[in-house]
């Protein structure tokens, strides 16, 4: 079975890690990747609480 958890949890230090190094002038592209990990986090919060 695949381990969704360690999945999620490698993709959003990715992302995490991604959004650190952008440049202060990309903050729009910084808002939409910032605002997807909020809602993965808060879907998987509410999936692991099933």
């Amino acid at each position: 079975m695949a381990d969704y958890q360690k999945m999620y949890y490698i993709l959003c230090q990715a992302a995490d890690k991604a959004l650190d190094m952008l440049p202060e002038d990309a903050a729009e592209v910084r808002r939409v990747l910032q605002r997807a990990l909020e809602e993965a986090e808060e879907k998987y919060i509410e999936t692991a609480e099933d």
